[in-house]
């Protein structure tokens, strides 16, 4: 990854206004949104052509799962980093997602301060 460039990432939520939060909460942080869709099928496809260093992934998706997405694109771009960014955030999602390759898991009912820092964790250890 180039320092000078901005560090790029895709939003995979079902809430227009959860995007539209994250998208300012990010976008003064040296990061720009490249994407971002509500379905899984939606995800898939702007991940896949959008190619950031990291999509910040909600669990649930508008007829899918996040899990879904993590999947299909992990196989296909293996070199892209997984934030969860959830309110499903129980011990069993948790250990899911990041047994499936996510870098990082964050609840958003108590954790949205710290997702930022997350996802530049997630591209530098990536």
């Amino acid at each position: 990854m180039d320092a000078s460039q901005p560090l790029r990432v895709f939003l995979a939520d079902d809430s227009a206004a959860i995007r539209q939060r994250v998208a300012v909460l990010l976008a003064g942080s040296e990061m720009a949104i490249v994407g971002e869709g509500e379905t899984p099928a939606a995800c898939i496809a702007g991940i896949l052509g959008a190619q950031p260093d990291v999509v910040v992934l909600d669990a649930q998706l508008d007829g899918g799962t996040g899990l879904d997405v993590l999947r299909a694109v992990r196989g296909a771009a293996p070199g892209i980093a997984f934030i969860v960014f959830t309110n499903n955030a129980g011990p069993a999602y948790r250990k899911r997602y990041l047994a499936e390759g996510a870098v990082g898991f964050l609840d958003k009912s108590g954790e949205f301060d710290q997702l930022a820092g997350a996802v530049v964790r997630a591209c530098r250890t990536h």
